[in-house]
């Protein structure tokens, strides 16, 4: 080895090796992620170099990067067989900030103390200064790729400066060295190494072997034309990436250059964990720029209501910040959300008419995840609304329809898309509920969650088309016309036998009024919460299912029933008062909110006995 220099580094990088060392990244762990991406990058260089049919040093040595461990020696090695560094490139990479106006970025980010918004700085990568957060020196040789150049050793602890000799014998490439402090020993052990680099670089372009063992198994099938790659091949990536052990349902592969340069790679898993119990789904999106990892789970760059996907987003178009652990441009975040989501729910739309079994069992699965969506997120409501699925009153039990099937089967003169909530359809079509639709033979959606009503609340209409629950408190659809064998009430009677239900019922009712919507039944009940589906999510969301608020009484006048409790309330007999608490109790039952039907025991049996007799 020749006679060795010792020079001091540039004022601004000892301040940007303070910033590093200190306080730039948030995981120490991030070191080995940038002296790997460093070492593909020189890879990468190389290879291009290659192409042009340039003579090479070493010519035939394959491109990788070899990382080794030593616990005894407390060191760990990284070396990679890339384009390597002349003594220039060294003082220039590593002594000084290479790029011009970077001095003024690294001025500003000490005086703003703001240690996360600044650009990459330095053409070696400023990843490389993060080594000195866990070693208290760095070694590093290196040949360049030129058939005559030398080799050369820096050296630094550092603090304040650095030294360069020449170095025999050094094969093309750089290998660096990192003597480790006594608090980041850990990183000199081969498990530790390798958990990190599957996490953060599983994906380089290059081999990497860690003490001999090839450490990225894994293909970055996302970079790959989707015609090369076999269904056998995205499952085991699907496997790899969301650390499942199931099948996907589904997988969505594209690339896009407008209007920003992404390669995705998205999975639907073949269950939702959170329907069990498992607890919410954190998001599964992980973001890579140039196959590196720049953020697991990243949380903004799908909406919250799609944490079930699972997959890679990568783009080299990314403005990172210095330490590469988060983005800087919340507007290309935006972007990147709206162009990724748009075109999963355009993949999903293509699912439900080329695949529609397919698509059915994603719905059965993963509908909550969608209804979610359309209640919250108004950017992609209009992409999500056509992809809801609901079985209807002219559907077979399991058969579903989408909002656009509903619409271009409505009756003429329909002005509005019906729907009524119930936990069964059976229990639905039992009800009072449906009668002036059947009588007019317009199609009602069954929806059977309580959160069906809030999303149709919500969105209000579709295709100009109002949503109306069939319980809603206002809805009139019967015909005024009295048919042939029908005995009305009169308008004073009428007046006369409301006051007396509602005198007789007290606080269970706030109102009794004639009913415009029922046919075949004698009385119905409405909630001021406008559906009964929406008071029940009230009473869950107060953790009070026992009181049941007073309601809206709807009575037929025209049923037979009503008119004879009438006669028997106009000849005050003792048996109409109780006759009337049933006739409510029975609504009560129709809509699916008693709470306690004990205690309409003695009120049957008594019925009971004055029928008997």
């Amino acid at each position: 080895m020749s006679q060795m220099e010792t020079k001091e580094f540039q004022t601004e990088i000892r301040q940007l090796l303070d910033i590093v060392i200190n306080s730039l990244y948030t995981d120490r762990e991030i070191f080995l992620r940038e002296l790997v991406s460093n070492a593909a990058d020189a890879s990468e260089k190389l290879r291009y170099i290659q192409l042009t049919g340039q003579e090479l040093k070493d010519q035939d040595l394959p491109l990788e990067i070899r990382i080794t461990s030593d616990e005894n020696a407390h060191t760990l090695t990284i070396a990679d067989s890339g384009i390597g560094m002349t003594k220039d490139d060294l003082i220039e990479n590593l002594g000084t900030i290479a790029h011009s106006g970077s001095k003024a970025f690294v001025q500003r980010l000490a005086e703003a103390g703001d240690n996360k918004d600044v650009n990459l700085i330095g053409q070696f990568g400023v990843g490389f200064y993060s080594a000195f957060m866990v070693a208290d020196k760095v070694t590093l040789t290196t040949r360049s790729y030129q058939p005559e150049a030398l080799g050369y050793r820096w050296e630094s602890d550092g603090r304040g400066d650095y030294s360069i000799a020449e170095e025999e014998d050094l094969p093309r490439g750089t290998q660096i060295t990192l003597h480790l402090k006594e608090d980041a020993e850990d990183f000199a052990k081969a498990d530790t190494v390798k958990r990190i680099i599957k996490q953060y670089s599983s994906f380089v372009p290059y081999p990497v072997f860690v003490n001999d063992e090839k450490i990225n198994t894994v293909q970055a099938l996302w970079t790959k034309n989707k015609n090369e790659v076999s269904d056998e091949e995205y499952t085991e990536f699907y496997k790899y990436i969301a650390n499942a052990f199931d099948e996907p349902l589904l997988k969505m592969h594209f690339s896009s250059d407008a209007p920003i340069n992404i390669n995705t790679l998205l999975f639907v898993p073949s269950s939702n964990m959170e329907k069990f119990g498992f607890g919410r789904m954190d998001t599964g999106i992980n973001l890579y720029c140039k196959k590196v990892l720049i953020q697991e789970k990243a949380k903004d760059i799908l909406p919250e209501w799609l944490r079930f996907v699972r997959g890679v987003i990568d783009s080299e178009e990314l403005p990172l910040n210095i330490s590469r652990e988060t983005m800087q441009d919340s507007a290309l975040v935006a972007k990147l959300n709206k162009v990724v989501t748009s075109r999963f729910l355009k993949f999903l739309d293509e699912q439900a008419k080329n695949e529609p079994e397919k698509f059915k069992t994603f719905w059965s699965e993963f509908s909550i995840f969608l209804k979610e969506g359309a209640a919250n997120d108004f950017t992609h409501r209009q992409e999500i609304l056509k992809l809801l699925r609901f079985e209807s009153s002219k559907t077979g039990e399991g058969e579903l329809i989408s909002l656009g099937d509903y619409v271009s089967r409505m009756k003429e003169g329909q002005e509005s898309i019906y729907f009524i909530n119930g936990p069964t359809r059976e229990i639905i079509e039992k009800g009072p509920y449906l009668e002036v639709f059947k009588d007019k033979d317009y199609e009602v959606i069954y929806t059977y969650e309580g959160i069906d009503d809030y999303v149709f609340d919500m969105i209000r209409e579709y295709e100009g088309k109002r949503l109306i629950s069939a319980d809603h408190d206002d809805l009139k659809l019967t015909d005024s016309e009295v048919k042939e064998g029908e005995q009305l009430l009169s308008e004073e009677e009428l007046q006369a036998f409301n006051g007396w239900l509602k005198e007789i019922l007290g606080a269970k009712v706030t109102e009794v009024r004639e009913s415009k919507r029922l046919v075949d039944s004698p009385a119905i009940i409405l909630s001021h919460y406008g559906t009964h589906s929406m008071q029940r999510m009230m009473q869950l969301m107060n953790r009070d299912l026992q009181d049941v608020p007073p309601g809206i009484l709807e009575i037929n006048p025209k049923h037979g029933l009503i008119q004879r409790l009438n006669e028997l309330r106009k000849q005050e007999d003792s048996f109409a008062p109780l006759a009337a608490e049933q006739l409510f109790a029975n609504a009560q039952i129709a809509a699916g909110i008693i709470v306690d039907p004990r205690s309409m025991v003695n009120r049957l049996n008594e019925i009971l006995e004055k029928a008997l007799n």
